[in-house]
């Protein structure tokens, strides 16, 4: 068993220590930790240099897709995902890979299930939405991922909708449609913070930064998910 952590820098670099102090403090420890690092048009690099990751620096904003590019690089078994805001608890890890005992799964620490042919609406389980006591089927999952490294295959498996938004609608989708791997949230139960994959989401997720607030965010990912409902990707209440 080896994981390799994928992290992402492109406004927040404030919060990369603390994602990295709580990766290494996991039950389960990791191999190695990656930094994809999109270069923001509006102001100068950062300097990561000084964290102990390797570091993938552009000239160049490769936005959502980049980072999932970049993991198919892992010789690990697994590979995680932490958006720049989300800081996991200590036994994040321990139950993810408890969950891809039974089956093989795409795993997320928010899941959004469709009620209808977009992606709005939805209902969301998990630590910003309803909090699960047992694992949950979803259509897709979001903020923090965890799968099998030969699981990013299937993201590829078409070209993308969009190149600026919902490569996690598209890589949850294409690996059912392509390998009938199903996308669900592990417990999140409200008394224990442990196993969560996001602790301080609410903290740190809702500045100016987050891509949510961008007028076109909505209709665009309510696109993408109708688009890959007409092709033929069969919805969680419809299995």
């Amino acid at each position: 068993m080896s994981i390799t952590v994928i992290l992402n820098c492109y406004k927040r670099p404030e919060y990369l220590k603390e994602q990295i102090e709580a990766i290494k403090n996991q039950s389960v420890p990791v191999e190695d930790i990656w930094i994809w690092y999109n270069k923001p048009e509006d102001q100068e690099q950062f300097d990561l240099s000084g964290l102990g990751c390797k570091v993938a620096t552009c000239n160049h904003n490769f936005k959502f897709h980049g980072r999932f590019a970049f993991g198919l690089l892992a010789q690990t078994e697994y590979v995680a995902y932490f958006d720049d805001d989300t800081i996991p608890g200590p036994k994040w890890f321990e139950s993810c890979i408890n969950e891809l005992k039974n089956e093989d799964l795409i795993l997320g620490t928010t899941g959004v299930r469709y009620e209808g042919n977009a992606y709005d609406p939805h209902i969301k389980i998990g630590w910003n939405g309803i909090k699960n006591d047992k694992l949950e089927y979803v259509d897709l999952v979001g903020h923090a991922w965890f799968m099998k490294r030969s699981t990013l295959q299937y993201l590829w498996q078409e070209n993308p909708i969009s190149w600026e938004n919902g490569e996690d609608i598209q890589l949850s989708g294409f690996a059912y449609k392509y390998g009938n791997i199903q996308t669900a949230v592990p417990p999140h139960p409200a008394n224990d913070l442990e196993i969560w994959g996001s602790i301080k989401g609410m903290d740190y997720g809702n500045d100016k930064k987050a891509s949510h607030w961008k007028s076109n965010h909505s209709p665009l990912r309510n696109h993408i998910s109708t688009t890959l409902i007409n092709s033929g990707y069969k919805k969680v209440i419809d299995r």
